[in-house]
């Protein structure tokens, strides 16, 4: 991408769009970035559904986490949580700098241009700094058949992200193209998919542990890839602390109980499993599991962030259950 270009694009994206605000940085280095982060989201056309600010020191991509493209579709390996939307707010690094060691951490390690956190190719926090090493099978949410056809699905928090490319929110930019950077990681380095930004395919060996490599215009860049580890597993630039990176907050009872119903991966995985939107705040995922019907159901409430719900799940043992969460 052409930083002076962008800068102009950027501009032209304030006026246009006065819900993306920027405030005031001390250095060209900052506007710089702070503009190709702005462009990237404009140019695959996700202003709608992202909010973007920039101070002194990041870049703040802020979305609901509800995607505008089909969730949860071909899971078979259910944790039995489902998509509820939730506000986050991710903060890029506007001055990029490669660190001495690759850091990682049990939640999201960076953000996709609609708003979507990016997490690695694990689950349950399974990833540690010994692990980056070695591909965990056992863990890996791909081939244990956790996701969706779209690379995502919802986590312990009942929030939606991805582990691997996020293919149907590539199938929706308006720029898609090798070229076109389908995310950032929270050191402030772009995301892009399996091949060059000039179209050349990528020799596994030239990624490294966190999947990335050396980039002419931003010093580095990660790839997702069509093997482990599908996607960004560590950042290899220098953050404040990784481990106090942004998490979203988890659902807890109305009524001081615990949080809402989800459970562990039945045995053997489920079958048919759907998720739908009525457009009208109520969601609903219906699944089989040894011949008999499951769902857990929830519709917005009056009061902004809580929501009822109904459920019937294997980890409840198919007892229907019943409950208002909210964030």
């Amino acid at each position: 991408m052409n930083i002076d270009k962008s800068i102009l694009r950027a501009a032209t994206l304030i006026l246009i769009c006065p819900s993306i605000t920027l405030f005031a940085v001390p250095a060209v280095a900052h506007q710089d970035h702070c503009s190709a982060i702005i462009a990237s989201i404009e140019q695959a056309g996700f202003t709608d559904n992202v909010d973007i600010s920039c101070n002194d020191n990041y870049a703040v991509i802020s979305s609901d986490t509800y995607p505008d493209h089909e969730m949860m579709t071909g899971i078979v390996g259910t944790n039995e949580q489902v998509p509820v939307p939730a506000q986050y707010s991710a903060p890029i690094r506007l001055t990029p700098q490669l660190g001495s060691t690759p850091q990682t951490r049990d939640a999201a390690l960076g953000v996709a241009v609609n708003g979507i956190p990016i997490y690695d190719y694990t689950a349950g926090g399974e990833m540690s700094q010994e692990d980056l090493h070695h591909h965990q099978a056992k863990h890996d949410t791909l081939q244990t058949k956790q996701l969706d056809r779209c690379g995502g699905h919802a986590g312990r928090g009942d929030d939606y992200h991805y582990h691997v490319q996020p293919t149907c929110m590539i199938e929706q930019m308006q720029n898609k193209s090798d070229d076109a950077i389908i995310g950032w990681a929270f050191d402030g380095f772009p995301i892009y998919g399996p091949n060059n930004p000039d179209g050349t395919s990528i020799d596994d060996a030239a990624l490294d542990v966190c999947n990335g490599q050396t980039d002419p215009v931003y010093g580095y860049r990660y790839h997702t890839s069509p093997d482990s580890p599908y996607i960004i597993q560590c950042l290899m630039g220098e953050v404040d602390s990784v481990h106090d990176l942004p998490r979203v907050p988890p659902l807890k009872s109305i009524a001081g109980g615990p949080g809402a119903p989800n459970g562990k991966p039945p045995r053997g995985g489920v079958e048919d499993l759907t998720f739908t939107d009525d457009g009208n705040g109520t969601r609903r995922m219906e699944y089989r599991y040894r011949n008999e019907d499951y769902f857990i159901e929830y519709s917005d409430t009056e009061r902004n962030g809580c929501y009822s719900f109904k459920s019937r799940t294997v980890t409840n043992e198919g007892v229907i259950s019943s409950g208002v969460y909210c964030r």
